[in-house]
């Protein structure tokens, strides 16, 4: 039987490689023995919104070594290395849940998109990384992903429509190589997205 949780903690991302317009920034706080993952949740939350509004304009240098780092990413979780999905549902890393399963966990985004932001996963990774990993076995899963989106949504009182993301590889932003679904509600959506 699903149980909606009460919201308790939000969940903290791992930042990697940042791009040379960071870089200076990080090359101070080292300097004063502040890491990327020490820094206050606020601090954090800027660095990461600046690298997603910088990210467009990157030069072709910053460019590949953001690509790189995506497909070491994807290397990392296809050899089996736990990503911080995995780590949020083994409750090592805390996050502010909104509905679990048996199969599915559904949690805010730390930093949302929308006045509704919430990442639905699968439990069990399976091998499914990406939505173009999928394999005739995670059918039931990716249906059931789904389904929790729209249970997620109504429990959410998101009765005038919302918005499904799925990110795939390194041209479709993926930035947690578990798969994962993006629910977005809680305003009007503006096309086209990216």
């Amino acid at each position: 039987m699903a149980k909606l949780l009460n919201p308790l903690l939000p969940c903290t991302p791992r930042l990697g490689l940042l791009p040379s317009s960071l870089y200076t920034s990080h090359q101070k706080l080292a300097a004063k023995g502040i890491t990327i993952a020490s820094l206050p949740k606020r601090r954090l939350n800027s660095l990461i919104s600046h690298l997603q509004s910088t990210m467009a304009g990157n030069t072709s240098e910053e460019e590949n070594a953001l690509r790189a780092a995506a497909q070491n990413l994807a290397k990392q979780a296809e050899a089996g290395v736990p990503t911080i999905f995995d780590k949020i549902v083994k409750k090592e890393i805390p996050c502010t849940s909104v509905y679990e399963d048996e199969k599915v966990l559904a949690f805010r985004d730390i930093n949302p998109q929308a006045p509704t932001h919430i990442v639905i996963i699968p439990k069990d990774r399976d091998g499914l990384t990406q939505l173009s990993k999928a394999e005739e076995r995670h059918k039931e899963i990716l249906g059931h992903l789904m389904y929790v989106a729209t249970v997620v949504a109504k429990d959410l009182g998101l009765k005038d429509g919302f918005r499904i993301v799925i990110n795939d590889g390194v041209n479709g932003c993926q930035s947690v190589y578990h798969l994962h679904i993006h629910l977005l509600g809680g305003r009007q959506m503006k096309w086209p997205p990216g």
